[in-house]
This record gives structure tokens, sequence and C-alpha cells, in this order.
């Protein structure tokens, strides 16, 4: 037979308290006017007992569960964008909240589903996270249910907590500039011209927006701009190997995501280039690859721990969330490894 569960009227008994005292105590209330004597016999007879709070009355008194919901696409079931949820679960915990996280694989009738099962459950607000940054499709919501979009946008919900991708943009074009690279540099994955009619998600804009003036700023230019619209590693293959065989003269790389450069470093590897005595390589995202890649990448990190505790903070913050109705940008760490050295200068012909 199970055990009774302790009360707070269990513990107020021991402690020779009212239940009324014994509340204030175990909350926390800073104002309990309460002896030093009287807190110390509470937790020692919470703890003697071991008394749990009954969440779910405490819910009734309050108007709120101690829950957030985290309803993403695919971001539990792949590594890559693991560290939003790891960063919500640690700023949920600070907080003293739990997190129900629900996937959805980005399918509309899952996404309601999730969206009812976490309602139904009272949370006290919902955060929606995607794996790729895009815009997000949010079915409508009670107008009490606080929100905020991870790694996503959406115009219903506009608190959003991105990557300062045109920051990050900006720092990739410094490395290379600052290695002393001003010529044969080629942007892999990219071509306003060629994509002139397509589209691409905000902050991918923002990412090529920072390419782009930050290049300028300082005078350079692509000595060649590839366009793909995959960034995976078989398309930074191909491309690198079709600017070698066709014999561009490639000093630098500017990927626009780790993949690429995974496929880039295997074609000038087979064509006996290294990186970075013969070819310098930056990226973005730091995937798990960059690092394993020898040389070691250098990228721009998506600072995915730090966005998911932002979004924690901003949804539990006081106040209306209208407030926060923005969109917070979390700085990209430059993730310095091996693969950007000073271009190789010819020596002068002899007579």
């Amino acid at each position: 037979m199970a055990a009774k569960r302790v009360t707070l009227a269990d513990v107020a008994r021991k402690a020779g308290l009212s239940p009324a005292a014994a509340s204030m105590i175990l909350n926390g209330r800073p104002d309990t006017r309460l002896s030093v004597d009287a807190h110390e016999r509470v937790h020692a007879a919470a703890d003697e007992l071991g008394y749990r709070p009954n969440v779910a009355a405490r819910s009734l008194r309050t108007d709120r569960t101690l829950t957030i919901g985290f309803i993403s696409d695919v971001v539990a079931t792949t590594r890559f964008a693991s560290g939003l949820i790891k960063g919500a679960l640690e700023a949920a915990e600070k907080a003293g909240h739990v997190v129900l996280v629900l996937e959805t694989g980005g399918e509309p009738a899952r996404e309601t589903v999730a969206i009812e099962a976490v309602l139904d459950r009272q949370v006290d607000g919902i955060i929606f996270a995607t794996m790729r940054a895009r815009e997000l499709f949010v079915p409508e919501l009670p107008a009490s249910t606080r929100a905020v979009m991870l790694n996503a946008t959406n115009a219903h919900h506009p608190t959003s907590v991105l990557p300062d991708e045109e920051h990050g943009g900006r720092e990739a074009v410094r490395l290379l500039a600052e290695a002393g690279h001003t010529d044969g540099i080629v942007l892999i994955g990219q071509n306003d011209r060629v994509e002139q009619n397509q589209f691409r998600s905000e902050t991918v804009a923002r990412r090529i927006f920072g390419v782009r003036d930050e290049i300028a700023a300082r005078g350079l230019a692509f000595d060649s701009e590839e366009s793909c619209w995959e960034w995976e590693p078989s398309f930074g293959y191909e491309i690198t190997a079709g600017l070698l065989d066709r014999g561009t003269r490639v000093k630098a790389l500017l990927c626009m995501n780790d993949r690429l450069a995974f496929g880039a470093y295997q074609a000038l590897a087979e064509r006996g280039l290294r990186v970075p005595d013969d070819v310098s390589v930056v990226s973005f995202d730091n995937d798990e690859l960059a690092a394993y890649l020898r040389p070691g990448l250098t990228t721009i990190g998506l600072p995915h721990e730090e966005m998911g505790r932002r979004a924690v903070e901003l949804l539990l913050r006081e106040g209306d969330l209208d407030d926060a109705a923005t969109h917070h940008l979390v700085p990209m760490p430059v993730i310095v490894r091996g693969s950007i050295a000073p271009p190789q200068r010819l020596a002068p012909a002899h007579d």
C-alpha cells in the first residue's frame, strides 16, 4: 500500500506552527516576520517528513504551473540544434520551472496537437523553436498565452530570439582580411544575381548582408560567387572542384556553412592543396564536424545554448510580453581553429 502523501499541515504540526506560517516559509516569502528559529523548524520538519509541495494545488492558488511548453520541429531529435533545448532547460531549472518538450517534425497537424497538449496542461508560456532559422507559422493561441519564438520569427508573436547573423557575417570577412587576404577570395553558397528571385530566410539574409557590407567596407571583392540552394557537403565539394579544375586561383574560401566547407576540404585535398597553407577557409555554424576536420575549421558559431536561456528568461520576465516584442539578437562567437593563414605570395620572377 502506498504511503500517505505528506501534507503542508503535517509539516506545520511537527514544527509547531500554523499551516499559513509554514506555507509562507516554504514559499520563501521575505516578509514573514517569523523568527529564525521558526524558519529552521519548518525546514527541518519538511526534510524529516520528506515533504514535497503539491504543484497542482499551488497552481490553483497562484495561477501558475511552473511549467513551460517547448514546441519544436526537429530540434529535439537532431544533434545540431540540441543546444537550444539545453540552454532552455538550464534557465528553466534556475527559475524553478520544468519544460515540457514536444516535437512536431514541422507537420502542421502535429503542431496543432502539440499546442493543445501544452495548453491542456496550463503551461505558463510556450517557446516555439526551429532547427533552421525561419519564419514559422503558429496556429492561433488564446490571448492570455505568452509565446516566444526561438531561432524563428512570427508576425503575430513578435518576441523572438535569434543569432546576430549580420555581425557574424562581418566577423568572417574580418578574419580573412586581418590575415592579409585581399584577392582570390571566393564565396561558396550564395550569389545575388543567380538567386535574385529566390527566398532565403530572414536570418540567412542578415548573414549575407553582413558579409557583403563588410567586404565593401574594406574595399575588397569576391573573385567568384558560387550559388547552391542546399548547403550540403556534396555541393561544397562539387563547387570547389569545379573552380580548381577550371584553373581559378583560389586563396580563400568563405563558405556559408560548415557542411559546405567540409566538402570544400575534400576537393582541396584531392588536388594536393593544403588548408591553410595554400587555401584559407572560414565558415559558419560551428557544427560538430568543424572540430573534427584537420586542420580544425575556423567558424562563426551559432550560440544555441545562450539563445535557449534567453528565450526562457524573456518568457518568464515580469510584465507584459509585448514590452519585449522585438528581435533579441545573441552574438555569434568566433571559433578560431587552424584553417586561416596569411596568403602565400608568389616569388618575383628573376632574369
